[in-house]
């Protein structure tokens, strides 16, 4: 009969954590349901395996009955952990087969240097930051004249009357095959109609170079973001796994003289992305 040998510390969340002999974690909790602090647990450990890179992208993660005999708790209990992954977007289930590490590499969106006029100004799109020799795709798109939205419309400074239109831009960008963000730009119809910003591709440098060029060239961005859960139809077109939040961010150009120039409202799946601002103290 194997022996058992057993240590004890405690974490910062009051759990009670021993080291059995088959190197799984058995936990007890002083504090909250035993089951819900063990699952947490458990996903901690493959959370930081996954970080130490012991299992890489597309590996197939320990199942429930692995995690069962390693940590010593009731199926429902491995399950939740391996759950909890999913919903983190770090793993994704394929059934019939298990649970894998997902195989994307996270975008890495520089929200300040990436909008800077020397990148745009000189022909270059501001995705260039954002994904150095990946393969970017942007489909599902559609130019459009159209009525604005109320808040697009305030936005913008136009006025209520019925044959005031916008340009809207939507499309979606997919990078190394997988989704990560949809995007709809509303620009003044009375700036842009007419122009290469009415065609599906605007050019070298996007809209901000063509907006330049028409002298309503952007000074300033702000951008509002806000993490939220998706809408089915938004879920279907991203691709996302089951508890995927997404992030909503609304961008707002403005020229130096103040005037609104562009509102462009995205949807990114949030488990595809890191946001990084870096900026002078």
């Amino acid at each position: 009969m194997a022996s058992l040998l057993i240590y004890f510390s405690r974490d910062a969340k009051a759990d009670w954590v021993a080291l059995g002999a088959l190197g799984g974690r058995i936990v007890s909790s002083s504090a909250g349901p035993v089951s819900e602090r063990k699952y947490r647990v458990i996903a901690s450990d493959l959370r930081a395996a996954i970080a130490r890179g012991e299992y890489p992208a597309k590996s197939r993660l320990p199942g429930e009955n692995d995690l069962m005999q390693q940590y010593q708790v009731a199926r429902m209990t491995a399950r939740q952990a391996l759950a909890q992954l999913i919903n983190e977007g770090l793993a994704v289930a394929r059934k019939g087969s298990g649970v894998y590490v997902r195989e994307f590499r996270p975008v890495v969106r520089a929200g300040v240097g990436r909008l800077a006029a020397r990148g745009w100004g000189s022909g270059r799109s501001i995705w260039t930051a954002d994904i150095d020799d990946r393969e970017l795709l942007v489909d599902q798109l559609e130019v459009r004249r159209a009525e604005p939205p109320e808040h697009v419309r305030l936005l913008l400074d136009l006025s209520d009357e019925p044959d005031v239109k916008v340009i809207a831009r939507s499309r979606r960008y997919v990078l190394d095959g997988k989704p990560v963000l949809l995007a709809v730009s509303y620009l003044p119809a009375e700036i842009a109609a007419g122009t290469m910003m009415e065609y599906q591709d605007a050019g070298p440098g996007g809209i901000y170079a063509r907006l330049r060029e028409l002298g309503h060239a952007p000074a300033r961005f702000r951008e509002d973001l806000r993490s939220r859960m998706p809408e089915p139809e938004e879920a279907e077109r991203l691709e996302l796994p089951p508890g995927t939040p997404v992030m909503d961010i609304v961008r707002t150009a403005y020229t130096a003289d103040g005037q609104v120039v562009e509102v462009n409202e995205m949807t990114a799946d949030a488990s595809s992305y890191v946001f990084r601002y870096d900026f002078d103290a």
